[in-house]
């Protein structure tokens, strides 16, 4: 039987993905952690864990290393909050378009017998502009940036994508409408709205700064709901003071933001939906059940993907070090011991790698033996034998 311990009151749509092989915060060895934003970095996994779920895109509150050195599966759960972020994108749209954050702030301060006379002759300051017609630059179209580029285009506006790393499978997603530029610059040059949706690594830190604001059309409107640091702050700050730039959008708030008329800062919402929290938890428990059961790994941070379909009556899976004759050596020693292999995969991310094997014929009293011997081999971070 599995045992599972969840964090931060994971949605009982979740847990309901569990069937009655599985126990649930039962005990502090457990198989699997379904979580959300709780911190790992200070915890020493138990050597039971096997698997770690991720309800949501972001995973840095989890210690990849030291999973991946205890031979722990970690997986995040892309698009689950993803129309939850398109929807407050669509919705920042029409508010900076229209002033809506500066008109309502205006009639919190003018009450009276006489608002609507006063109103009447004020309301031209906070005369805005429609977004049909206009152009907005998404960078970035993933699972969030996509959407948001199909609602923009059904909305009229002029959509241009740019994301060097575009899969086949993403493109299915992208309307036909939509503009695909070359470069992060032709994307930038003649946007009246740029919205940023991209992971966050080396690459894209500070991905838009000063050289990427330059190039921007005065009076653009830019918005940041991806990840703290894709967007350079002091940058936007000396493009808002120089006019360069109209107005920050972000999730992120930091100190030289605060108190500007220009900068609307939300307290990172983009994904706060009850919606996109039981989305989060089901796809998270779903992931943990698919890798304990059968060992096909999808969306993982740490290892890289390998889904076989599980036919033969059993699997060993290995996580170990990517290095040379790795595969040789875990073949030897279940040559050695007598066993015959019916299919093995391998597949490789950086440094670690992954190793499948499906068996026809295994004894029970084989399993742990088998265990010990392959875990043995020097670089191999996990042995598991699975039963169909």
């Amino acid at each position: 039987m599995y045992q599972v311990k969840t964090y931060n009151a994971i949605a009982q749509a979740g847990l309901d993905q569990f069937t009655k092989e599985y126990q649930i915060n039962q005990t502090d060895n457990a198989d699997a952690y379904l979580i959300r934003s709780v911190n790992l970095h200070d915890q020493n996994f138990p050597r039971s864990l096997k698997v770690i779920a991720r309800a949501g895109a972001g995973f840095n509150n989890i210690p990849l290393d030291q999973a991946t050195q205890k031979g722990v599966a970690v997986f995040n759960t892309p698009g689950s909050n993803a129309n939850a972020v398109k929807e407050l994108i669509l919705s920042l749209l029409v508010a900076c378009s229209r002033n809506l954050f500066a008109a309502a702030a205006y009639s919190a301060q003018n009450s009276g017998a006489d608002i609507s006379l006063r109103t009447e002759h004020d309301k031209t300051k906070f005369k805005g502009t429609e977004l049909t017609g206009r152009t907005l630059a998404v960078v970035g179209v993933g699972h969030v940036g996509s959407l948001v580029a199909n609602a923009a285009s059904a909305l009229g506006m002029n959509v241009i994508g740019y994301d060097p790393y575009l899969s086949s499978d993403a493109a299915w997603h992208i309307s036909t409408t939509i503009t695909r530029a070359r470069t992060l610059d032709d994307a930038l040059k003649d946007a009246d709205y740029v919205t940023v949706h991209v992971p966050k690594n080396e690459e894209t830190t500070g991905l838009i700064s000063k050289d990427q604001l330059d190039v921007m059309k005065p009076g653009a409107h830019l918005f940041n709901y991806s990840r703290d640091g894709i967007v350079d702050n002091k940058a936007v700050v000396a493009a808002l003071d120089d006019n360069k730039l109209a107005t920050y959008m972000t999730d992120f708030g930091e100190d030289i933001l605060l108190n500007r008329n220009d900068v609307v800062i939300t307290p990172h919402i983009g994904g706060s939906t009850d919606e996109a929290e039981v989305n989060g938890a089901t796809q998270g428990a779903n992931t943990i059940r698919t890798y304990l059961e059968t060992g096909n790994i999808q969306n993982s941070v740490n290892l890289p993907n390998l889904t076989v379909p599980f036919t033969a009556p059993y699997r060993i899976t290995i996580i170990h070090k990517n290095i040379p004759n790795m595969v040789g050596q875990i073949a030897t020693a279940l040559a050695n011991a007598g066993i015959n292999i019916e299919s093995m995969n391998n597949a490789a991310r950086k440094d670690v790698a992954y190793t499948m094997i499906d068996l026809d014929n295994l004894k029970n009293e084989e399993d742990n033996k088998l265990i010990d011997t392959l875990s043995r081999i020097d670089a191999v971070y996990r042995v598991r034998v699975l039963k169909h």
